[in-house]
C-alpha cells in the first residue's frame, strides 16, 4: 500500500490543504467585503447624488429655456418697434437732405443779395451825411430867415 500511496497525497493532508484554502478564501474574502462593500454605499450614493445634480441641472436648464424664450419674445417686439422707429428715422433724414438743399440753393441766391447789401450800406451812409449836411443848412437858413421874421411878426396882427 506504500507503493499506491506513494503517487497519491493522503487524505488527511488533502484536507487540510482545502481546509487551509477555504480559510485563506474566507479571511481574503472578509478584508474584501471590509472594502467592497463600504465602496459599493459610497458609489450609490454618489450616483444618487449624481442623478440629483442632473436632475436639477436639467430642470434649470428647463426653466432657463422658459425664460429665455420669454426674454426674446419681447426683444422680438422691441427690435421691431427700433426697425420701425429707423424707418421713419430714414423718411426724416431723407426730407431733412432735401431741405438742406433748398437752404443751400437759398444761400446762393442771398451772395447777391449780400453785395447790394453792402452797396445799400454805402448809400444809406452817404445818405446819412447829406442829411447831417441839410440840417446844417437849415440851421443857417433859420438863423438868416429867423431874426428878420421875429422883427417882421411883431408888426404882423395874429
Amino acid at each position: 500500500m506504500s507503493q499506491i500511496t506513494q503517487g497519491r497525497p493522503r487524505p488527511e493532508t488533502e484536507l487540510s490543504s482545502v481546509d487551509r484554502l477555504s480559510a485563506a478564501f474566507e479571511s481574503s474574502a472578509r478584508r474584501w467585503e471590509l472594502i467592497v462593500y463600504p465602496s459599493l454605499f459610497a458609489f450609490i450614493i454618489l450616483a444618487a447624488y449624481g442623478f440629483y445634480l442632473v436632475y436639477s441641472l436639467a430642470r434649470d436648464v428647463h426653466y432657463l429655456a422658459i425664460s429665455v424664450d420669454a426674454n426674446m419674445t419681447v426683444l422680438a417686439g422691441n427690435m421691431q418697434s427700433v426697425s420701425d422707429n429707423m424707418n421713419q428715422l430714414s423718411g426724416n433724414v431723407k426730407t431733412m437732405t432735401e431741405q438742406m438743399d433748398g437752404i443751400n440753393q437759398n444761400v446762393k441766391t442771398l451772395q447777391p443779395m449780400l453785395t447790394n447789401m453792402s452797396e445799400m450800406n454805402r448809400s444809406m451812409q452817404h445818405m446819412t451825411q447829406s442829411t447831417g449836411m441839410m440840417r446844417n443848412d437849415m440851421a443857417v437858413l433859420n438863423q438868416n430867415i429867423g431874426r428878420p421874421m421875429s422883427f417882421m411878426n411883431g408888426f404882423m396882427p395874429w
